[in-house]
């Protein structure tokens, strides 16, 4: 159904408020607050037991002092109750509570239950919640708690639930309010009130019914009205819940318009009062049930007014209808202000009453228990000895199993037990020596609704019936002897039965109309202690709630529950937690990049806990910044013919803080087009459904396309190339960069209805860059220094998250107070951060440990949450700490100071450090903004390397930046955002690259300088050469490095695949070879990371004896090298073959196969084929990488597309290896006459998630 329309709300104020339609309310609502008790008759006042006659419950009336100074029952327990008489139905607004006056007997917490009959019982309830009333803590002081909303009853109960220790159950009462009288009727379920108006009489724009119900049944029609044409309005009790109906009959709406169907309430056949309001004002429309409210909006809502005369109350007036009527008290019954139920008891002529109505409502005398624990149980007695069993009753229950009966079929040899099962009814027989039966009846019983049991067993069968599923099973054929006691729900502690053994717990949930044979069992007489015996039960009172209404379940999640709590399924909803309330999602691309994620399609939640809900993006992850692509949801070229306006075009419409934002809009016109005078015949529609006449470059309300703007359009009296009145087309191509505009949903291209018109638009995707919301920061320099903001109002779902850095050892945060409430974060110490707060409850603490401190100045985020499940905090990636809310507590948090944010309210343990990206409930908190007029508050905050640093890879280098960080890759072999994209080349057989690193020798005597003016700032003495190949030939030449004095480095793969590395450092001597006798290298097949690394820590040392130095250094070759001069033979076989596969991520010092691969690139000569690939696994001729669309005249290439897959961290240990590669990496350190030798080596299968590199990689 569609939210309300803004207008609506407007509406709504024309609207009466509900209590003003109930005019039977006597006095001035706000003087309300009159005594009740004090003037009551002693009879008035009843009480579970007294102590003595001087502490009957007639002396508990407020501030008296006669008799024993109020009320004290004579055993203090959970069974004991005050009750008193009003008299009649009142208005009660408020209650107050004293202690048995100069004793120590006081009742400090207490249950309110209230009836019209003194019977059925229901409890009052406070926020939602089943939480006490606050009692006293002395005798003599007057506890007022105000009901909110009030109550209308006769008959009030104090149930004490905790009294002083030291004492007994003391107490003194008054009770606060006014009278109340009102028009009733009651229906028994075949009768009707048929309501007539004036036919002369204009229809009403507006109607308003407003009602009240009480009923035992189920099902039954409160209200129905239809017109002429099949449209028709019911308003219809089902399974315990108000259904209402509306029909428009109109054939031109789709179903899903034409019907509106909206569901309030639950549990409503409790016999007691609740009430209807139905607002309507043409389409738009208010429907409340108790204190629940939908707001809706009909489609074709003058339908509505196209309705008979005439309404009925109470059932439906058309013979062979099969819809059952209603069964129960109408009161207060109002049609735009006319009193139904007075017309029909003074037999006015609009009014027609069909069947038996009646103008007082009976009481009816059902009396349910409630089993409120799983150790509840009534014991009743059985006929001892009789030949047969048959016990009748009725229950609801939430739960899905739980013991409902248990008793004895035989004497000593057989009994059984009636339970519930995964919602079914389940019966199991025991008998002596032989294994249990079985017989199930029913499905879906835990369902809240009531549901009719039935037990027999006489002779040879036994059977179960529940509602109207029978199952019988057969019984050895002797007579049945029937025990004592049946057990309704668990068993007493000494109880040994078949039926009180196994985990099977006791039911919990509402019983009623229990017989035994043909006895009908008086529950009043099992609480007056007459009848068997109970244990943990509310007697004259079902105490059954429904704890999803209102759902606590957010953005779609669904409720489910038991007895005593409710659970929230948020599979497929994109959130998580208790409540589904957390987004599984980043909240930007900027947020998932400095994740270390890759160039892909992403889902991001912006508004992260908020009503938005996530979309999914394209992320281009650059050097630069993060871009978001959004694209819209229709074809991006659109034709317009014989049309008036363009079609709408739907983006995701995201509140996405980003540096900036641009839309690329192309517009042609077919012409000839009526002359406007410089009228736009085109517009667009943005984000907020507000109409847009500017276009490119040119500012909001300019009514100009870029030709406009640059007075260039093909007709100067236009300034929009599409305006003008051309027999030909024409085009305006516009960027549009207004973000708060953005993105287009509807193109309006008008003029296109008149023969021979027509246009086009071509659409682009939403481009936006960076999240500024992500960089807000804020440094706190003084301990009293912090910024303040409005009032956090998280009552019922309270959520914070931030990054933190600080090098400071405790701190607060944040805090928000209450009166009595209160929410706090706060650094407790090095290495724990604790979330408090209270709710009424009391003090409630979550705190997160940290093996290591968190006050080393690197960025640590936090995410605190509390709903009315419980609290959660998680810090980094720490295991998450939760904390249950207490069962029945109370579940609102109440704030009303400023929040404090970097201090609290006293100035003191304020936080000095860093505070960035704060979000509450999802909502950006501006810290900069407000840091900047804060003395002791600076905006921004530096240093980001230390945190984010690891995310740039294979060597390259963290900048930073003001908002993050930047990867430098230019002494990496890899390239991209992180430096982790690799740069690879297929080299076809006899092809070559040669780097050139000096063109002509420099002589010089000083080698060691000769080598160092050839490198630059780059020498010998700590040389790394990285490279990753794949072949299937041997021999091969992975890497040839030549001097101009005939040494060389070179790296080859025998003929038996081995892997082989070659110095020769010196040209009067052999070269060192070192032989590493892995497997074979040239299978093309398996995946291999070996890791040569030359250095000083050496676990085996080998002598280099051609050498320390490598002079003169002249060339790089990789591939094919004939007659390298000096070489040995294996070295000059292997360059005379070359090599034949694909190398990547090639590095000699500033050497990298990705400058030269690049166009023009200085010093390298390239001969044969060799072709540039994305990596080696993609095969040859792969493309290098597909690149997304990014803003105009953005600097940088955009990043690869990936599919989403979060980046492996930069821990080497979760790093991957090419598909098919081995990779190489040599560390050499020449100035020392021995070098150490270590290896790893690793294989892995073609996964690439399960490839793992040691984090020794690093230089």
């Amino acid at each position: 159904m569609a939210s309300v329309a803004p207008a609506f709300l407007r509406v709504l104020l024309l609207l009466l408020p509900a209590q003003s339609w109930s005019p039977v309310v006597a006095g001035n609502p706000r003087d309300c607050d009159a005594p009740l008790v004090s003037a009551l008759p002693p009879s008035s006042f009843g009480s579970s037991s007294e102590l003595s006659s001087s502490h009957g419950p007639g002396f508990a009336r407020l501030n008296r002092r006669d008799g024993a100074g109020g009320w004290t029952p004579l055993v203090s327990n959970k069974y004991q109750w005050l009750q008193i008489d009003l008299g009649e139905r009142m208005e009660v607004t408020a209650v107050a509570t004293q202690g048995g006056y100069g004793s120590s007997d006081w009742v400090t917490s207490y249950l309110l239950m209230f009836s019209d009959s003194g019977r059925n019982w229901k409890q009052y309830r406070q926020e939602e919640s089943i939480w006490g009333f606050p009692g006293n803590t002395n005798a003599d002081s007057v506890v007022h708690c105000r009901l909110q909303p009030p109550i209308e009853a006769r008959f009030l109960r104090f149930l004490p639930v905790a009294w002083n220790p030291k004492g007994r159950i003391g107490m003194r009462t008054e009770v606060f309010g006014c009278a109340y009288r009102s028009e009733v009727a009651y229906f028994d379920g075949q009768s009707a009130l048929l309501y007539r108006f004036d036919k002369k009489s204009i229809k009403p724009i507006r109607d308003v019914i407003s009602l009240k119900f009480k009923t035992m049944q189920s099902s039954g029609i409160l209200l129905y009205r239809e017109g002429q044409h099949g449209n028709h309005i019911t308003l219809e009790l089902m399974k315990g819940k108000l259904v209402f109906f509306l029909n428009s009959g109109n054939a031109d709406l789709p179903p899903t318009n034409a019907h509106v169907n909206l569901t309030l309430g639950s549990l409503l056949d409790d016999g007691h009062w609740h009430s209807v309001l139905i607002e309507r004002l043409d389409a738009e429309a208010n429907f409340t049930v108790d204190k629940h409210t939908h707001h809706f909006h009909t489609q074709g809502g003058s339908s509505y007014l196209d309705l008979n005369f005439e309404i009925s109350f109470g059932g439906i007036p058309t013979p062979g209808r099969s819809r059952k009527s209603f069964h129960g008290c109408l009161e207060n019954l109002n049609y735009n202000g006319v009193d139904i139920i007075e017309l029909a008891k003074t037999h006015k002529p609009q009014i027609r009453i069909m069947g038996n109505v009646s103008f007082s409502c009976p009481q009816p005398q059902t009396v349910p228990v409630t089993f409120l624990s799983s150790g509840s149980f009534l014991a009743l007695p059985g006929n001892s000895g009789d030949d047969k069993v048959f016990v009748t009753f009725q229950f609801r229950t939430w739960n899905r199993a739980g013991r409902l009966l248990s008793g004895i079929l035989r004497r000593g040899a057989e009994s059984f037990v009636l339970f519930l099962q995964d919602g079914k009814l389940k019966l199991s027989l025991f008998q002596l020596g032989q294994s249990s039966r079985n017989v199930t009846a029913g499905a879906g019983l835990n369902d809240g609704q009531w549901h009719s049991v039935s037990l027999s067993a006489k002779w040879s069968h036994v059977s179960v019936a529940v509602d109207d599923d029978t199952a019988i099973q057969s019984l050895v054929a002797v007579l049945i002897d029937s025990g004592d006691t049946y057990y309704f729900g668990g068993c007493p502690d000494n109880s040994s039965g078949s039926g009180c053994k196994g985990p099977l717990q006791g039911f919990q949930g509402c019983l009623r109309r229990i017989s035994i044979g043909d006895t009908v069992v008086d529950p009043i007489s099992v609480q007056q202690g007459a009848l068997g015996r109970f244990s943990d039960l509310q007697i004259d009172s079902c105490g059954i709630t429904d704890r999803c209404l209102p759902s606590y379940c957010e953005h779609g999640g669904e409720c489910s529950q038991s007895w005593d709590s409710f659970s929230c399924d948020c599979l497929g909803t994109g959130y998580t937690g208790e409540t589904c309330h957390s987004s599984l999602y980043q909240q930007s691309c900027e947020a998932y990049k400095h994740k270390g994620n890759p160039s892909g399609l992403y889902y991001i939640d912006a508004d992260g806990s908020g009503p938005l809900g996530p979309f999914l993006v394209y992320c281009n992850m650059t050097a630069d910044a993060a871009w978001t692509v959004v694209r819209h949801s229709g074809p991006d070229a659109v034709a317009v013919r014989g049309a008036a306006r363009g079609r709408p075009r739907s983006a995701a419409s995201f509140a996405y803080a980003a540096g900036r934002c641009e839309q690329r809009l192309a517009l042609r016109c077919g012409t000839p087009r009526l002359p406007t005078h410089g009228t736009p015949l085109s517009w667009w529609v943005g984000r907020t459904n507000e109409t847009h006449t500017y276009w490119g470059g040119s500012l909001p309300g300019a009514q100009k396309c870029t030709c406009g703007l640059e007075g260039n359009c093909i007709d100067s009296q236009y300034y929009c190339n599409c305006d003008a009145g051309r027999n030909e087309w024409t085009s305006d191509t516009v960027v549009l960069s207004q973000k708060e505009h953005l993105p287009v949903t509807q193109v309006v291209m008008a003029d296109t209805g008149r023969p021979h018109s027509e246009a086009a638009y071509t659409l682009g995707p939403l481009l936006c860059q960076g999240d500024k919301s992500f960089w807000n920061s804020a440094s706190f320099n003084t301990e009293t220094s912090y910024l303040h903001f409005p009032t956090f109002h998280g009552e019922l779902t309270a959520d914070v998250s931030f990054f933190f850095k600080t090098t400071v050892s405790s701190g607060v945060f944040m805090e928000n107070l209450g009166i009595t409430d209160f929410i706090r974060i706060e650094l407790r110490a090095p290495t724990a951060v604790t979330f408090s707060f209270d709710v009424g409850n009391g003090p409630c603490e979550v705190t997160v440990q940290s093996p290591i401190p968190f006050n080393d100045n690197r960025w640590h985020h936090l995410r605190a949450e509390r709903n009315i499940k419980g609290a959660s905090l998680q810090v980094d990636q720490l295991p998450e700490k939760i904390q249950p809310a207490p069962v029945n507590g109370h579940i609102r948090l109440q704030l009303n100071s400023q929040l404090f944010i970097g201090g609290t309210a006293t100035r003191q343990r304020g936080f000095l450090g860093c505070m960035r990206s704060l979000r509450l409930n999802g909502m950006v908190v501006d810290l900069e903004e407000r840091a900047t007029v804060t003395p002791g508050v600076e905006p921004g905050c530096a240093g980001h390397c230390s945190s984010y640093g690891h995310l740039c890879r294979n060597g390259g280098r963290c900048r930073e930046k003001r908002r993050g960080i930047a990867c430098d890759c230019a002494s990496s072999a890899y390239d991209g955002p992180f430096c982790s994209d690799e740069i690879s080349a297929y080299f076809e057989t006899g092809s070559s690259m040669t780097y050139n690193f000096q063109e002509h020798p420099i002589l010089s005597e000083n080698s060691s300088a000769l080598a160092s003016s050839l490198h630059g700032d780059v020498t010998l003495t700590r040389e790394m050469i990285t490279l990753s190949f794949r072949t299937t030939r041997t021999p091969s030449l992975l890497l040839y490095v030549s001097s101009f004095y005939e040494e060389y480095l070179s790296i080859i793969l025998a003929n038996n695949g081995s892997f082989q590395i070659r110095y020769k450092l010196d040209r009067h001597q052999d070269p060192d070879a070192f032989n590493f006798d892995f497997k074979n290298m040239a299978d093309g097949r398996e995946e291999a990371v070996v890791m040569v690394e030359v250095n000083q820590s050496a676990k085996k040392q080998v002598i280099l004896s051609s050498g320390t130095e490598f002079n003169a250094v002249k060339s790089l070759t990789l591939g094919k090298f004939l007659e390298p001069p000096g070489a040995d033979p294996d070295t000059r076989r292997a360059a005379a073959r070359g090599f034949t596969g694909c190398l990547s991520a090639v590095r000699f010092g500033r050497a990298a196969l990705k400058a030269a691969l690049r166009p023009a690139a200085r010093r390298v000569t390239v001969r044969g084929r060799v072709v540039a690939a994305s990596r080696c696994a993609a095969g040859p001729g792969s493309p290098a990488r597909e690149l997304a669309p990014r803003l105009a005249g953005a600097a940088g290439p955009s990043g690869p597309a990936g599919e989403g897959e979060p980046l492996r961290t930069a821990d080497r240990s979760d790093s991957a290896v090419i598909g098919g590669v081995i990779a190489v990496v040599i560390f050499i350190l020449l100035c020392i006459t021995a070098i150490a030798v270590r290896i790893y080596q690793q294989r892995k299968l073609r996964k690439e998630n399960e490839s793992k590199i040691s984090k020794n990689e690093e230089c």
